[in-house]
């Protein structure tokens, strides 16, 4: 999952980068309201994660203007600004969560779930396939009810391609859901991780479409 986290202040934007790529998310940083439309066009999210008080475009008026544009991301907002009015100027403007600065990084991980669950239509909490499982929030997988040792990228890829089986996405698709701005990227990294997570799920889990992608076969 792919997130983008617009904070201008510098020591929690680093936490909470940080914190939310240990719970196995890429995450994009971005310091100014200016440049959220310019990184939502060229590059596909997930979820939002808005400070209102950014410079350049303040949080509530950029919030504003990706509702108008009929955009369905998911939107938490972080802020300091805990007064109830505040609350429901922020929730009534488009955003689906707020949560007020200082927050927990365990709390805030548990809302971003809840809100990607959300989005998602699923009401379990877990992601389940046939006998293939995979909990976001323990970041761990299953097969059979056995657990399977997974690195970090694998589980990130994993989750891409579980979250919408029986669609092929293409490499650069699977590139863009588990690299976030910055990360070196091998030229046949996705390559790796499909071999090593068929050699641990099955050689049958991941399909590839030839010229089109890879994909989980939706189940039986």
């Amino acid at each position: 999952m792919r997130l983008l986290l617009a904070e201008d202040d510098p020591m929690i934007g680093a936490s909470v980068q940080r914190g939310l790529r240990q719970e196995g998310y890429s995450v994009d940083w971005l310091r100014d309201g200016r440049e959220i439309a310019p990184a939502l066009a060229t590059t596909i999210y997930d979820l939002l994660l808005l400070d209102l008080g950014l410079p350049g475009i303040g949080g509530l008026q950029a919030l504003a203007q990706l509702r108008e544009s009929g955009a369905q991301l998911p939107v938490l907002i972080l802020t300091a600004r805990d007064a109830v009015a505040d609350r429901i100027l922020g929730l009534d403007t488009g955003a689906d969560d707020y949560l007020v600065k200082p927050f927990d990084l365990d709390e805030l991980a548990a809302r971003v779930r809840a809100l990607l669950r959300r989005q998602t239509g699923r009401v379990d909490p877990v992601i389940r396939l046939g006998t293939l499982a995979f909990d976001p929030a323990t970041r761990s997988a299953s097969l059979a009810g056995q657990p399977v040792a997974l690195s970090a990228r694998e589980l990130a890829l994993l989750e891409a391609l579980l979250e919408q089986p029986g669609k092929p996405l293409s490499r650069s698709q699977l590139e863009e859901r588990i690299y976030g701005w910055g990360e070196e990227v091998e030229s046949n990294a996705v390559e790796v991780h499909i071999h090593s997570l068929r050699r641990k799920l099955g050689t049958q889990t991941i399909k590839n479409l030839r010229g089109v992608g890879y994909f989980i076969p939706k189940a039986d």
